[in-house]
């Protein structure tokens, strides 16, 4: 189910003709109803790139407030299990490095990224009121930068963006003067620990990602080199309220589900800048 606000049908599009799968174009803001017996619930809508939620800030902000309440009040019709994409944006600009769930965070709820960062922040808070309240069963998976194929070319964040660029010999824009740190998950790797997570006994919020960190400018210098681009980095101005660290704890992921990324970040840009290569 998705409005395709901003995702696209050709990502399914290899999907659509299996019989046990249907897709229904739908906006999640409003009432949902689905016909049968449902087993999970797994609420991942939301505009997850800066760009995207910057345009469509209100969306954003309904997507996770009135979303969330939709695809909850769902999971507890259907007697379902109800998983939440949260994201690692929840601990703001952190003080605290690496984050643990622990981490209340520091976020900027007027600033312009606080749309996408308080729907978030409110989406665990009326996730977590279904657990207590109703005993619903719930998942909390606060998601740390995954990337891989299929990403849009316009997509606005780092790596879709310095592939793009790299790949027509264009500058790659760095904001800031690149010292700013993330810590990227290849797809695969953070679907294993949805799955896991989906499956286990585990109530509260789960890091997923990888804890190795680097620098916005080491990733550039990475593509560069793994495209053999002739491209030169270009430095912006650093945007309002962006992060300077992001670098998850994983120790609970790893004690309790046994799970912790395996595909090397070299290895899942290759195989991204593949998939970019085939769909230029």
């Amino acid at each position: 189910m998705d409005s395709l606000i901003t995702g696209t049908k050709d990502n399914i599009s290899h999907l659509l003709s299996k019989k046990n799968f249907e897709f229904i174009q739908h906006d999640v803001t409003k009432y949902i109803d689905v016909d049968g017996a449902l087993d999970y619930v797994l609420h991942f809508a939301s505009p997850a790139s800066p760009i995207d939620y910057m345009k469509f800030p209100i969306q954003t902000l309904k997507v996770g407030s009135l979303g969330t309440h939709n695809a909850l009040g769902l999971a507890k019709a259907k007697k379902a299990k109800f998983m939440l994409a949260s994201t690692s944006e929840v601990y703001g600009d952190p003080t605290v490095h690496p984050q643990p769930e622990s981490y209340w965070g520091n976020v900027n709820n007027v600033g312009p990224r606080g749309v996408y960062d308080e729907s978030k922040r409110f989406a665990e808070a009326i996730t977590m009121a279904y657990y207590n309240t109703h005993g619903l069963d719930v998942k909390i998976a606060r998601i740390f930068n995954a990337y891989g194929p299929r990403m849009r070319k316009i997509d606005g964040r780092a790596i879709p963006a310095f592939i793009e660029q790299a790949l027509h010999d264009k500058p790659l824009t760095i904001f800031g003067d690149g010292s700013q740190t993330r810590s990227f998950c290849y797809i695969a790797d953070m679907i294993d620990g949805i799955y896991k997570l989906m499956n286990s006994n585990l109530n509260s919020p789960v890091n997923l990602g990888s804890p190795d960190e680097l620098t916005i400018l080491e990733l550039a210098k990475r593509i560069v080199e793994l495209t053999g681009s002739k491209s030169k980095i270009e430095f912006k101005k650093l945007p309002v309220d962006d992060p300077k660290t992001r670098q998850p704890d994983i120790s609970l992921a790893k004690r309790e589900l046994n799970w912790k990324p395996t595909v090397t970040l070299k290895e899942g840009l290759k195989r991204t800048i593949a998939w970019f290569e085939e769909n230029n």
